[in-house]
């Protein structure tokens, strides 16, 4: 069985085990509700089928990224475990509007409850074994790193604290007789409402796309760096096609002495020492060449680094290359997303190498880090 039919594997069965857990819970809780005349029940009841719901679309979901690439989608449809995400996250929000307007309706027409000793047993049952359910359905998606099962387990969490407040509010009607079931239902929606517009929004931003993985893309360059050929490691570039699943691209710099045989030789070892690393294709290498046989080349390097780098808004300068036949210089330089001008910084950069090289012809790129903080 390989990685990836393994992780499937676990969500499937974590998703079947929410399944047949919410289903019992929502159909003792929708008994209970009804008999006691109890809104806040009830809405539980429902909110327990949603998240049976969501357990069958992970589980969908799951099966379909799954499916080995092809020719309309050759990077593979691991993005659908997102869609399918989005599609739990809704199904929340849907669970939480509807609670709420049911709830509105039981304030401007009260009903009294009806509490017997069984019903708030059950519904203490039920507090454990959501709280059990969303700890172990939580941890389970962190670990194979399924938004998924996170939300969905996120979602069981607060289920078991709904279902307390439920039993507060059974405790308060039986004590002082007074009912707050109809507005407990609608607080219950708020936070329903709540929860689902934020499990929305972090799926959107990471179908959007998200910068990668802070950490992996310090090791992918450490990894790069431990070459003894490679003098400097930029521009990662890391594209997600779902959890786990990553392409990308960077550039190496090396000495202006390496032969094309040798250079291809040390691309080929990059990649595939990455891929059996992180898990990461990297689906291109490009190449910097740095100036080594003659030392004025050297000296210049280190002086358009001194003007370049005193700009506060520059992260880091890579790529330099001077060509004394040709009058050139070639270099990259990285301006931080903080700058209020990204433009007028790259203008000031250039006028100030400029007016120290004057002979020169220059081709400067302004990069971005993919990857800063």
């Amino acid at each position: 069985m390989t990685e990836r039919d393994n992780r499937n594997s676990i969500i499937i069965r974590t998703s079947i085990i929410g399944i047949l857990a919410n289903v019992f819970l929502a159909a003792s809780k929708a008994v209970i509700g009804f008999i006691s005349n109890s809104i806040a029940i009830v809405m539980d009841a429902v909110n327990n089928l949603s998240d049976a719901a969501s357990s069958i679309i992970t589980i969908i979901g799951t099966k379909l990224a799954g499916k080995e690439a092809d020719r309309e989608h050759p990077f593979g449809y691991g993005r659908i475990e997102y869609l399918s995400a989005m599609v739990i996250s809704l199904l929340v929000l849907y669970a939480g509007i509807t609670a709420f307007i049911e709830s509105v309706k039981k304030i401007i027409h009260p009903d009294t409850p009806d509490y017997s000793t069984v019903s708030l047993i059950i519904v203490a049952i039920a507090v454990m074994v959501k709280l059990i359910l969303g700890r172990y359905v939580k941890s389970t998606g962190e670990k194979v790193n399924s938004d998924s099962l996170i939300n969905s387990g996120q979602d069981a969490t607060m289920d078991s604290v709904i279902s307390r407040s439920t039993l507060v509010a059974a405790g308060i009607y039986l004590l002082f007789h007074v009912s707050l079931e109809a507005w407990l239902g609608a607080l219950i929606a708020v936070i329903i409402i709540k929860s689902g517009f934020e499990m929305l929004s972090e799926t959107l931003s990471k179908i959007l796309g998200e910068r990668a993985d802070l950490q992996l893309a310090k090791d992918i360059k450490a990894t790069v760096a431990g070459f003894p050929e490679v003098r400097g490691v930029y521009d990662l570039v890391l594209h997600n096609y779902g959890p786990e699943s990553y392409n990308g691209s960077v550039h190496i710099e090396v000495d202006d002495t390496m032969s094309a045989d040798d250079l291809d030789q040390l691309i080929r070892n990059i990649t595939v020492c990455v891929y059996q690393k992180h898990n990461v294709i990297l689906t291109a290498i490009g190449v910097y060449s740095q100036n080594t046989k003659d030392p004025e080349a050297v000296a210049a390097r280190e002086k358009v680094k001194e003007l370049v780098m005193n700009d506060p808004d520059v992260l880091q300068m890579h790529g330099f290359y001077i060509n004394k036949e040709a009058k050139t210089i070639r270099f990259d330089f990285v301006v931080s997303f903080d700058a209020k001008d990204r433009s007028r910084v790259y203008g000031k950069v250039i006028e100030k190498v400029q007016k120290e090289f004057p002979d020169y012809t220059l081709q400067v790129v302004m990069d971005t880090d993919f990857s800063e903080a």
